[in-house]
């Protein structure tokens, strides 16, 4: 490997990023599940009141949501206090001052208790939505749902991607250690003539291609790290908007090792498929 460390770095390379896309997946995977755990089963209904709407039509839907035994708590929003926030949240205090009237509507917000029906859930989006002055009823789980979609398509392309990408990994590190046995042709003839065994000639390549995967594992973990801090800036960014802090989880130290793991066992199948097809041509088997 030193004698040829410019061929070494493109092979760790070229393995590295075959192992990294779909760890990279299988991390966005993990991720999106833990954005999720929390709300399993527990989703939430919001009501947005349009500008016309009176005191009575938002006591009405209240006592609606408050009435049913399926709603574990009911939060009104009014339109003064949606001003409010929304002068915190956007820094537009100056600009706000100036306007005439609040442009923002009351809203409501509901929870629903533990294990709650999803026909249930649909059946009171209905009944709140009639009622007058509502403008438009949201039912949180349904981005949930389609999260969860999300994560299942990504689940699935990253198995792909495991697939293909390990399957090139495999022939990347074979054309590399077959290189390696053209250029030592000697050194297996000589042990097989002095009664070396199958085993014994197979080992110092299949070592070869064990470190060759090893150090693409290593490749790999060093380029996710480096994806997570270009985009950690704007995605904490975008989640400190919604009041979240960004807490990555799964890149731990298990995680490297079955990086390392993994890299390691697809450089030693890329071995074995190299030296059993070479040396079985060279009729030393």
């Amino acid at each position: 490997m030193s004698a040829r460390l410019g061929t070494s770095f493109l092979v760790w390379l070229v393995v590295g990023i075959a192992l990294a896309l779909p760890a990279g997946l299988w991390l966005v995977q993990i991720n999106m599940q833990a954005m999720t755990e929390d709300w399993q089963g527990r989703p939430g209904l919001s009501v947005y009141f349009g500008q016309g709407a009176t005191a009575t039509n938002i006591a009405e839907a209240k006592a609606v949501l408050e009435g049913q035994n399926t709603i574990e708590s009911v939060r009104l929003i009014t339109a003064d206090e949606a001003l409010l926030e929304f002068k915190r949240l956007s820094g537009l205090g100056d600009a706000l001052e100036l306007l005439e009237e609040n442009p923002l509507p009351a809203s409501m917000r509901a929870q629903f208790a533990e294990g709650v029906d999803g026909g249930v859930v649909d059946g009171l989006t209905g009944r709140i939505n009639v009622l007058p002055g509502v403008q438009e009823v949201v039912v949180e789980k349904t981005w949930l749902e389609r999260l969860n979609d999300i994560s299942d398509v990504i689940s699935r392309l990253s198995f792909v991607l495991a697939v293909l990408f390990g399957l090139g990994a495999v022939l990347v590190t074979a054309s590399s250690v077959r290189l390696a046995i053209e250029s030592r042709l000697e050194e297996p003839r000589v042990l097989k003539l002095v009664g070396a065994t199958g085993g014994q000639v197979r080992r110092p390549f299949l070592y070869f291609g064990a470190v060759y995967g090893f150090g693409g594992g290593v490749i790999a973990a060093m380029l996710i790290v480096m994806t997570i801090l270009v985009i950690e800036p704007p995605l904490q960014s975008l989640l400190g908007s919604y009041e979240q802090v960004l807490e990555l989880a799964g890149l731990d130290a298990r995680f490297l090792i079955i990086l390392l793991l993994v890299g390691g066992a697809l450089g030693v199948m890329g071995a074995l498929l190299a030296v059993r097809q070479r040396l079985k041509d060279l009729e030393l088997f």
